[in-house]
């Protein structure tokens, strides 16, 4: 397994430790009221906002939440007015990082992202100096509970792209446009579907070691606590080993 995707099986851990806290629904509501404001209230023609409620149910968000989150987003119900941004960073050993936000105050949220980066090594970047190294991909995890040859059969004849097996999980990369049909499909074969994002994955990695990785694992932690932080994609590959002892 690579450093980049235990990093990805080290955050699937950590979301479902988040969840029994309750910590990351204030982000799925968030998600749901953007969707909702965006795309409309109907989750039917609204695929974002079909996925953002689906996320929230996999992780027992009360139904309650949910109707509220989608009436703040289409007006129904008073609420705060969120932005969403992208801000493009550099890390420690020159690291490129995305860092997607859903904010009600653009200038603090800069402001305190900027001030966290310079303490962790890193900086924000100008626009389109990271973005380019990243792609737009569907990201689902399946649980190695599965044959794997009856999971890759299934993806494949979906438009999946490929299929990675990690330390818990069969990993699976789509398309953007095949995403949903690929999640049909694996349902309607009986295969539970763990995880369902739509992601920015890294066209390539870049190799960290030493403390320049101990830098990188404590930026990515602070950063993803913050409260209008959504999600935090980078290009960096740790030994597992250094990732392993981080986070005992």
């Amino acid at each position: 397994m690579s450093g980049h995707s235990k990093w990805a099986t080290i955050k699937r851990k950590k979301a479902a430790v988040d969840t029994a806290r309750g910590k990351v629904f204030t982000k799925l509501i968030k998600e749901i009221t953007i969707a909702a404001r965006d795309g409309g209230g109907d989750p039917e023609g609204n695929p974002r906002l079909r996925l953002a409620i689906q996320n929230a149910k996999a992780n027992n968000m009360p139904a309650d939440n949910i109707k509220r989150a989608l009436q703040r987003g289409t007006g129904e119900l008073p609420g705060v007015t969120y932005e969403e941004v992208t801000y493009e960073a550099y890390g420690p050993a020159g690291i490129a990082i995305l860092i997607s936000c859903v904010t009600d105050n653009k200038n603090r949220v800069v402001s305190e992202l900027r001030h966290t980066l310079e303490r962790n090594g890193g900086k924000l970047a100008e626009a389109g100096s990271v973005a380019w190294a990243f792609q737009k991909k569907g990201v689902l995890t399946v649980p190695k509970q599965y044959d794997e040859d009856d999971v890759l059969t299934t993806i494949l004849d979906a438009g999946a792209e490929d299929l990675k097996t990690e330390e818990d999980a069969f990993e699976i990369t789509t398309p953007p446009e095949n995403f949903e049909a690929v999640r049909k499909a694996l349902e309607g074969k009986g295969i539970k579907v763990d995880t369902a994002e739509i992601q920015m994955v890294p066209q390539n990695t870049l190799r960290v070691e030493g403390k320049d990785a101990e830098h990188v694992l404590k930026l990515m932690e602070v950063l993803e606590e913050h409260d209008d932080v959504q999600q935090v994609y980078s290009n960096f590959d740790i030994d597992v080993k250094i990732m392993a002892s981080f986070h005992a």
